[in-house]
């Protein structure tokens, strides 16, 4: 029979040695870390009370002066010429839109221009009747319901020559040429009832001769008269001298009588003209 080999005490000692080495290095490991921590909340804390600089200190800071930026020398030609400009490969790549490109952006047919229309003239009746529902009536436009076109047209004012009342019509009118006038300064000038004038610029806009035009003045709806034509009147020639003259039979231009040297027309050119002015 063999004996029986005996442990070594260096095998039975070697689970119990691990261990022990296993836990020294763990202790090792957090206190390497405790270290770890405390270095950074000291670098930190540090960090912290460093201050910012004050105002004071900013100011003692001073600006470059004028030699020390002269010393930084602005990029000499050479170095400008280093930069290279783009070639006509690399511009040519940046195209213009070519003529196809051109085209597929169209300009609006004229189908469909057509269908883009201007309102009809019946349209454009409705809008303006529309608009008129909506304004008020004023006193010409209340009168011309009422009246017929007889009544306006055979118009007369007591005691008044008509004729007489539309040529000063006209002729205060015509000075404002195609500006107009308004009617209320008008009846004013004349010393006329606004129903009277109302009456007159109807009766005078259905012969042709004024024309009449709505316009809002001052918060009111009003008319403005402008002069279309002025009336043919024998008032300028009723007191001509040739009228009655004599020797009316024996003038003329290369004649003994002639009206280039007649007294008489001489003398009623001179009324005329003062009687204007007055």
């Amino acid at each position: 029979m063999e004996p029986k080999k005996e442990k070594s005490s260096t095998e039975s000692d070697t689970p119990a040695t691990t261990n022990a080495i296993a836990k020294k290095a763990q202790q090792l490991e957090q206190k390497i870390k405790k270290l770890r921590m405390e270095l950074e909340q000291k670098t930190s804390s540090k960090e912290k009370k460093i201050p910012a600089p004050s105002k004071k200190e900013e100011k003692k800071i001073p600006a470059p002066s004028k030699k020390e930026e002269k010393k930084i020398p602005a990029p000499s030609k050479k170095e400008e010429k280093k930069i290279p400009a783009p070639s006509k490969k690399e511009e040519k790549k940046i195209k213009a839109p070519s003529k196809k490109e051109e085209k597929k952006i169209k300009a609006p047919s004229k189908k469909e221009e057509k269908k883009i229309k201007a309102p009809s003239k019946k349209e454009e009746k409705k809008i303006k009747e529309e608009l008129e529902k909506e304004e008020p009536k004023t006193y010409e436009e209340e009168l011309e319901e009422q009246l017929t076109d007889e009544e306006i047209q055979n118009f007369q004012i007591e005691k008044m020559d008509m004729e007489k009342l539309t040529n000063k019509v006209c002729d205060i009118v015509a000075k404002y040429e195609t500006d107009g006038m308004l009617q209320s300064e008008l009846w004013k000038k004349l010393k006329l009832t606004s129903r009277d004038g109302s009456r007159l610029a109807l009766k005078l806009e259905r012969l042709g001769i004024i024309s009449r035009e709505k316009i809002l003045e001052k918060g009111r709806w009003t008319y403005k008269l402008i002069i279309k034509r002025t009336p043919v009147s024998t008032e300028s020639i009723e007191d001509a001298p040739c009228l009655t003259c004599p020797v009316e039979q024996k003038c003329s231009l290369e004649g003994e009588i002639s009206p280039l040297t007649c007294q008489l027309i001489e003398d009623w050119v001179l009324i005329e003209i003062n009687k204007s002015k007055k």
